[in-house]
């Protein structure tokens, strides 16, 4: 059953990359006048999971913060309010607007404590990802999806980078026996993507007016089991955490010239 979840989930990961990819099309850039804004929140309905935990299995002079045995694997992330943290919200049928405005946080990523920090990346379509280690010990960037790098980080806060080409959906994860740091990654072809904060709010501003279809992602906060990976430093054979699926929800909105517009959504077990 388990190599069957693996299967399954390795066939699908192209084609969502795919699908996301296609969805957004060409962009131009334009001077965006009276333009309207999309905030909203996403929240959580019903019972909030367990966190998913994980042995903490090596370096854990390194690894281990307060003591704790176990590293969180970043998952799931609901605020005292409901709102959830670290999900995608974005246009999927926008053609035209302003110029690309996100974040310079989400484009750089350091290893620290053997966690991928930021978790959740978003990376303009040809720009830079810089990527760092903060432990002393040896981690690596395992990439897979819209982009494909496999890079190792053997001192201390030394940068790389590496031009992400394709949009799409990018998949991180180390090689270095530290199984349970996930993180992902969206290359965007356009501005109008945002993550969610502690308290699952997002914004758009300077939307041109018109009728779009938004997109909330998230990546999935199950654990579907386990797998075998190889840990390149020690040479053996380790278990690695099998996640579910990535979800979605979708709905339109209207922007209309120098108005605001609201848009909420609700996610769950459900």
């Amino acid at each position: 059953m388990r190599n069957l979840i693996t299967r399954c989930f390795l066939l699908a990961v192209p084609f969502l990359i795919t699908t996301l990819a296609a969805a957004q099309g060409n962009y131009n850039v334009i001077s965006v006048n009276n333009g309207g804004t999309i905030s909203g929140t996403v929240k959580w309905s019903g019972p909030v999971p367990h966190e998913l935990d994980f042995p903490i299995t090596k370096d854990p002079q390194v690894c281990e913060q307060d003591g704790k045995k176990t590293a969180s694997l970043d998952r799931l992330i609901v605020g005292q309010d409901g709102g959830v943290a670290n999900t995608i919200v974005y246009l999927k049928n926008i053609s035209a607007g302003k110029s690309m405005d996100l974040p310079e946080q989400r484009r750089h990523l350091d290893q620290k404590h053997c966690r991928y920090i930021p978790h959740i990346l978003l990376v303009p379509q040809n720009s830079a990802l810089q990527m760092q280690s903060s432990d002393a010990t040896l981690h690596t960037i395992h990439m897979d999806g819209a982009a494909s790098f496999n890079l190792p980080f053997p001192f201390p806060n030394q940068i790389t980078a590496r031009t992400m080409a394709t949009p799409g959906l990018v998949n991180l994860r180390c090689n270095g026996g530290h199984v349970w740091m996930n993180a992902e990654m969206m290359v965007v072809p356009h501005p109008y993507y945002a993550v969610t904060d502690e308290s699952g709010r997002f914004e758009f501003t300077s939307v041109p007016a018109g009728t779009y279809q938004i997109v909330a992602w998230h990546e999935g906060w199950g654990l579907a089991g386990k797998e075998q990976a190889y840990d390149v430093l020690t040479e053996h054979t380790v278990q690695r955490p099998i996640f579910t699926e990535a979800k979605t929800w979708e709905k339109a909105v209207t922007v209309n010239a120098n108005q605001p517009s609201t848009v909420s959504f609700v996610i769950g077990n459900k």
